[in-house]
């Protein structure tokens, strides 16, 4: 490992340089602030996130998008938000396997990563490994979130084009579309969508669109078991670079909020907690929000 003073080379080219610059950050060991002081970013990599509700085919699709992005010649990494359990705090999901036929692949660089216990979804350490991934001079960085609480929304504080993905057994999805995901979604995917009823809900949801914007956001169908569809996604990735991101000083501002909200935490650990309020329990008189004081 590299010393704080000299610090680690990070380079898409060798992958193991990646991997250990992640669980530096990733665990918060000795180096970890030096090394995420030291970040050079060589290249402007768009950072995409995809985010939605479980059972959309979003690991699916990533791994449909993976192939054609590689296939254009492009360096990709993916940071799979899984959420954590709040029983051991380990990864719930585990469903990377969708993404295995590109394990081995020079071009592709995946890391899963728990929430840990982020109410949101996600977490400052998602904000710090991506940057080493974009230190890293990937071409692309995905991020892939598992759509629950307000992970949908805080997926804007991150990402420079975020998608929506969602499935036409999606009702109740049109619901909070109106109350947030309007706002940070730059396109919805409706993917699965040889399902019934695919054509209706895509034609209800760009009703909405229509309803609260001048500019209508775009809306695509696709079915990513088969790669139908994932063309014109792709293409719309592509022509967005050349698209100003008029959200940046909002990305930084949610980014920098995050880190600080991290730092000031700093010390609380979250097991050694349980564990005195399971003590502090016992008592009858016991009070939350006194516990929480005291803590």
């Amino acid at each position: 490992m590299a010393r704080s003073n000299q610090p680690l080379t990070i380079s898409c080219t060798d992958f193991k340089s990646v991997a250990r610059a992640l669980t530096v950050v990733e665990n918060e060991l000795a180096a970890s602030d030096e090394l995420l002081k030291n970040l050079r970013f060589t290249k402007s990599t768009p950072i995409i996130g995809i985010t939605g509700p479980p059972g959309a085919g979003k690991s699916t699709l990533v791994n449909s998008l993976i192939a054609q992005l590689v296939n254009k010649g492009n360096k990709v990494a993916v940071l799979a938000i899984d959420p954590t359990s709040p029983f051991n705090f380990g990864s719930l999901l585990g469903d990377r396997i969708r993404m295995a036929n590109h394990f081995n692949s020079p071009d592709v660089f995946i890391r899963s990563l728990a929430t840990r216990g982020s109410l949101g979804g996600l977490s400052a350490k998602t904000i710090e490994m991506t940057d080493v991934l974009r230190a890293a001079g990937f071409d692309y960085v995905l991020i892939e979130t598992v759509g629950v609480g307000q992970s949908e929304i805080e997926i804007a504080g991150l990402a420079d084009l975020t998608f929506v993905v969602l499935v036409p057994e999606s009702g109740d999805e049109i619901q909070n579309i109106k109350s947030g995901l309007m706002e940070i979604a730059d396109a919805f995917i409706i993917n699965k969508a040889d399902r019934d009823d695919a054509d209706l809900f895509a034609n209800n949801l760009k009703k909405i669109i229509h309803q609260k914007e001048t500019t209508e956001t775009p809306v695509f169908k696709t079915i990513a078991t088969t790669n139908q569809g994932i063309d014109e996604v792709v293409q719309f990735i592509l022509s967005a670079q050349n698209i100003k991101n008029t959200r940046k000083e909002y990305l930084l501002a949610e980014k920098a909020y995050k880190l600080i909200q991290q730092k000031r935490m700093t010390g609380i650990d979250k097991k050694k907690l349980r564990q005195d309020l399971a003590e502090a329990l016992n008592d009858k008189g016991f009070n939350l929000y006194n516990f929480v004081n005291l803590y």
